[in-house]
Formats: C-alpha cells, sequence, structure tokens
C-alpha cells in the first residue's frame, strides 16, 4: 500500500495545482484538499479532523494560503501530524496594512463585479523563464475563473483572521519542511528570516533562487526532490 501524502491547495488554486507533481511522486498516493469556503480556521480544523478521522497519522502538505491552513491544524491537533511541508506559505499573521487593501479587493468587486485572472496579470506572476509557457499560464487563468467569485471572496476573508503562529511552532514533535523562493513578492520575508532564526531541529527552511510563488507549477522537479527527501526523513 502506497503512503499518502495530503496536499492542501492555496487562494484560487485546485487540483490542476499538482499535476506537475503528480508523475514524480508515483510512489505515493497523493490526495487533493479542497479548500473549504469556511473563513473560521477553527471550523476549517474541524473539517479537516473528519478527513483524517480514518487515519492514524498523516503528511499534510500546503500551499500559500493551503500552508498556513495546514500549519494552524498541526498546531491545534499535533496528534494527527507525521510530517509537515509548507510551500510558498509562511506562519505570519496578515498585517492591518494588508488587511485594509484586501477589503478593499472585496469592496471594489461588490460595487463593479467579479473580474477573472487577466491574461497579463497571470503573466506577471510567474518567472522569466517561464513566461512561454502558455499551458501553465491557462492553467493559472482556468483554476481562477473555475472556482469564481465566492470561492476568492470565502478565501480572502479567511485571511483577514490570520495570526502569528510562529512561537507555537516550536514545541512540535514532528518534521517541517518549508520551501520558499527567495525573490517572491507574495511572500512575507521577515516570516522567513525568523523561521530561519529559530533554528529549530525540526523545521527546515529551503530557499530556491527565483521568483516563483507558484512552484508545484513552475518548479516541479525541485519541489519533488524535496518532498521525497521529507518522506523518507525522521526526527532522531
Amino acid at each position: 500500500m502506497k503512503e499518502k501524502i495530503y496536499l492542501i491547495p492555496g487562494l484560487m488554486t485546485d487540483e490542476r495545482l499538482w499535476q506537475r507533481i503528480t508523475p514524480l511522486l508515483k510512489e505515493y498516493e497523493l490526495i487533493h484538499i479542497p479548500i473549504p469556503a469556511i473563513t473560521d480556521f477553527d471550523k476549517m480544523n474541524e473539517f479537516l479532523k473528519k478527513k483524517f478521522e480514518s487515519e492514524k497519522k498523516v503528511n499534510l502538505l500546503g500551499f500559500s494560503l493551503g500552508g498556513y491552513i495546514a500549519t494552524y491544524f498541526a498546531i491545534k491537533n499535533p496528534s494527527f501530524i507525521n510530517r509537515l511541508f509548507i510551500v510558498g506559505g509562511t506562519p505570519s499573521g496578515t498585517n492591518e496594512t494588508e488587511i485594509k487593501r484586501r477589503k478593499q479587493k472585496l469592496l471594489q468587486i461588490e460595487k463593479k463585479g467579479f473580474s477573472t485572472l487577466s491574461y497579463e496579470k497571470a503573466l506577471s506572476l510567474v518567472e522569466e523563464k517561464n513566461k512561454n509557457d502558455e499551458e501553465l499560464i491557462n492553467i493559472m487563468i482556468d483554476m481562477f475563473t473555475k472556482l469564481g467569485e465566492h470561492e476568492f471572496t470565502s478565501q480572502l476573508t479567511s485571511t483577514f483572521y490570520r495570526k502569528d503562529l510562529h512561537d507555537e511552532l516550536k514545541d512540535l514533535k514532528f518534521l517541517i519542511y518549508y520551501f520558499f523562493s527567495n525573490k517572491d513578492r507574495l511572500l512575507n520575508h521577515e516570516s522567513i528570516e525568523k523561521l530561519e532564526q529559530m533554528n529549530l531541529e525540526h523545521i527546515k527552511v529551503i530557499l530556491r533562487d527565483g521568483t516563483s510563488h507558484n512552484i508545484p507549477l513552475e518548479d516541479p522537479l525541485t519541489l519533488t526532490k524535496y518532498i521525497k527527501e521529507w518522506m523518507k526523513s525522521r526526527l532522531i
């Protein structure tokens, strides 16, 4: 029987987020868990508990917003976790300036309606070396379009309630990998520095050189390498 890895996507991404790592991880069973239309992280925890109720412990990987959801769940329910992997996400809270900006975005949608992700915007979000990857650009646009206004509003609203989780990571007893791009402008880089400065045995921080936020689609080979390492690693 294959060992399972549960995968939680990020803001406005669906199971297609994993389509480039899936063929590279055939030795594992990858199980996608969509982000529920819930803005309360404690209620999200109850949703995930039901998903995992038949498991002894789970290997949990989260991307971006899904990384925060996975971290929050792991902190509140450590007995459920075998190991944790976060891609392009931090355990930081959302600052007031960013909350204000996101609330203005929601007000704009109320007034002018929901706009899908434009080709130009999608193109601006990928690394220079991937700008000719038409499939990548189209996947990003299609995921955003398919999920639509309700999911966008719910997921963005949930970010208003993020609290800082750095201190709560210290006492966890399982292996945690954090994998980021060092020039990702969507990340809180102060949070990454804080993780590095914590210098904890059970937390491994890995930085790749690049701007990519959407690492599962933009750099599946490197991500897969570290997922395999993570799956084979144990805390001593």
